[in-house]
């Protein structure tokens, strides 16, 4: 009863942060008119990731509350894309981008073997995406328009995550992607509010200066 209950709070949970996750990156954005310190390659390999990811469990028939909320950050992820392209000059770039990942999704399902190869490499694909950003922001030395309230999101539905998966497929192949998941994004949490607080600290004292 207890683990039933633990369960379904962390699917609903998950569910409804997922809703909003990209919310502040994507006000951010659009608040800045700029897309400084947010890593374009991150953002695709990101969605990459959970193009294979949300195709996988949909391909094997997994309880649909364990990837409800993929579709949903694919959705958001792809808002993301346009206003990246959009602030960088390159929005004619976003066909481009939608046929090729139409045409992979499609591929993915052709063969058993496809999908398995791709899940294999789906954790790589992630971790891939989170070290983009971190080398962004360490290149940079400055947060810039990145959201640490989506990254402490993204942490936090990934460990939830960690305990639905054990408790319900227990895979060990979706397992282990969410733990690395969870530790690269706490990693780039606490790299963007350690530029964050740096850059409100050389912005308290300029004041003071002046």
């Amino acid at each position: 009863m207890y683990t039933d209950n633990l369960l379904h709070l962390a699917n609903f949970s998950t569910l409804f942060l997922c809703m909003v996750l990209k919310f502040p990156q994507i006000f951010l954005l659009m608040r800045a008119k700029s897309s400084a310190g947010v890593s374009l390659n991150s953002l695709l390999l990101e969605l990459v990731g959970f193009v294979v990811f949300v195709t996988y469990q949909m391909y094997y028939d997994y309880p649909p509350p364990t990837y409800l909320e993929y579709p949903i950050l694919i959705a958001q992820d792809a808002i993301l894309l346009l206003l990246i392209l959009h602030y960088n000059g390159n929005l004619r770039q976003s066909l481009v981008y939608a046929l090729v990942f139409v045409g992979g999704w499609r591929l993915l399902t052709v063969e058993k073997w496809i999908i398995d190869l791709a899940m294999s490499l789906c954790t790589f694909i992630s971790a891939a995406s989170k070290f983009a950003q971190l080398q962004c922001l360490w290149k940079s030395k400055d947060a810039g328009q990145v959201s640490a309230l989506s990254w402490g999101m993204a942490t936090y539905t990934c460990f939830a995550r960690i305990y639905t998966t054990a408790v319900t497929t227990g895979d060990m192949q979706v397992l282990v992607r969410f733990v690395i998941i969870t530790l690269l994004n706490l990693w780039v949490l606490l790299t963007v509010l350690y530029y964050q607080r740096r850059s409100s600290s050389s912005s308290s004292s300029t004041k003071k200066d002046d």
